[in-house]
């Protein structure tokens, strides 16, 4: 019989935590299990319900605890625009069609019709003749994510920002997993290969395998496309020593899995994911915009679920591949909220609608630009956080060069300060705020903080 992952275990997970007021270890939701999975699936099941929004983790170590996230029981993660302005969350302007999808998708479970795999939704698609992204949407794209002559050999712009886009990339795309990583204990992590205290191994793993992958996407750049050998190798990576059966790294799936708090059903049989596979890559290596070939695999790689797990990763790896070979600025999912993502995946899973997916896209890119410097307009007003605590930020900031902290040092500090100033809605956000600060200070910028160069010389030394 075919292995399948039912949404019934994720909601057992949950309910055997909701039952404990005060948060649960993984030992004592092992407990309330009637049939707990090796440790390994469970933590794996929690970080998705972390990433759908329905928990929250606290505590380091020994002491973690998972706990029910406000409002997660009863709208499955998904985030209303009240709740992510509370929150200090990021916001995407939607069109009316995504605002439809959004309002379809956090309907309760019971209420969505379950669906399977819809070939047609792929047959249907035409290659240079049926886009997803309209020529305005793309032009607009391209002037603001070109950043190299055409003339530059494959992969140029992507190996000059390749340490920004490793950790960038890395962080933003595991983030949207569930990961608990800080961008700085990403960038620490990355850089000397030091975990953080108190984190799951799966956590760190995760991001390794991260950065392995985009490593491989810069360094063959004039060899990936949309192949069998470069997706079967970014699932390879991406996976590697996380699937429960590590032959399955890199091989398309044999057995039936299922999605957590959807009604969709992805497709079964070898044979018949094996077809559309190769289907769906003979598309994507057919259209000839770069940007309607990243989208196209955005939509149709997760959709298929070709893989055990990893899909969701997969795709968006994937679609850095035309963006890499064609020197553009790539796509490093910065700001994308969690729970804007989720819902947008699950409007392709059940309705077959790109809409929503379409809006995060396109405002991922452009964000993307403006962290790489490659945009030639303005993306609008200032961010309202930052404007804030701008007081708060340049404290932390200032403090953590003049007393030449280093990077564990740097975590620390800014912890403790966001746990006594900043509120507890406020507090994550505020701290990737102050990190990304931080990993993108240099010379030409430290009098914003009114910082001395002597300062900052003398803590780059303890910072590298």
């Amino acid at each position: 019989m075919p292995r399948l992952i039912p949404t019934d275990a994720f909601e057992a997970v949950f309910e055997a935590i909701a039952h404990l007021s005060g948060g649960a270890s993984i030992e004592q939701i092992e407990e309330n299990l009637s049939a707990p999975p090796n440790r390994r699936t469970l933590q794996r099941w929690l970080s998705s319900l972390i990433a759908q929004g329905r928990l929250r983790r606290e505590g380091r170590g020994r002491a973690v605890k998972y706990l029910r996230a406000k409002g997660g029981d009863a709208q499955a993660g998904i985030a209303t625009k009240e709740t992510a302005a509370t929150h200090g969350e990021t916001l995407i302007p939607l069109s009316p069609g995504a605002k439809e999808v959004e309002a379809q998708v956090r309907q309760p479970l019971m209420l969505r019709k379950p669906v399977g795999y819809n070939r047609a939704f792929l047959d249907d698609y035409r290659p240079n003749e049926t886009p997803y992204l309209s020529q305005t949407i793309r032009d607009e794209l391209l002037s603001q994510g070109q950043a190299l002559s055409s003339n530059e050999p494959a992969g140029t712009y992507a190996r000059q920002l390749a340490h920004r886009l490793l950790i960038d990339l890395s962080w933003n795309s595991c983030r949207l997993e569930g990961n608990t990583y800080s961008l700085l204990e990403t960038e620490r992590l990355i850089t000397v290969g030091e975990a953080a205290s108190g984190k799951d191994a799966l956590e760190a793993q995760m991001i390794l395998n991260h950065k392995e992958t985009i490593e491989f996407l810069i360094d063959s750049a004039g060899e990936i496309g949309f192949n069998r050998y470069t997706v079967l190798n970014l699932h390879a990576l991406l996976s590697d020593n996380l699937l429960e059966d590590p032959t399955a790294s890199g091989r398309l799936r044999t057995i039936a899995v299922g999605i957590g708090q959807t009604t969709f059903l992805p497709l079964e049989g070898p044979q018949r994911i094996e077809e559309c596979f190769d289907q769906v890559l003979d598309t994507a290596a057919a259209i000839q915009d770069p940007f309607e070939q990243a989208f196209f695999a955005m939509v149709h790689l997760p959709y298929l679920q070709p893989f055990e797990d990893v899909n969701k990763r997969v795709s968006r790896l994937a679609a850095n591949i035309p963006l890499i070979q064609r020197n553009l600025c790539p796509l490093s999912f910065v700001d994308v909220p969690q729970v804007t993502y989720i819902s947008a995946m699950l409007g392709i899973y059940e309705l077959n609608r790109i809409d929503l997916l379409r809006d995060v896209f396109v405002w991922a890119y452009k964000r993307s630009c403006s962290r790489y410097s490659a945009v030639r307009q303005s993306l609008g007003e200032p961010d309202p956080f930052r404007l804030q605590y701008r007081q708060h930020i340049s404290q932390v900031v200032a403090a953590v060069v003049r007393e030449s902290l280093n990077k564990p040092g740097a975590i620390s500090h800014i912890r403790r300060f966001a746990q006594a100033q900043i509120h507890a809605r406020d507090r994550e956000r505020f701290i990737e705020v102050v990190e990304t600060q931080l990993l993108s200070l240099h010379e030409g910028n430290i009098a914003r903080y009114r910082l001395r160069p002597s300062e900052f010389h003398a803590w780059r030394e303890r910072w590298k």
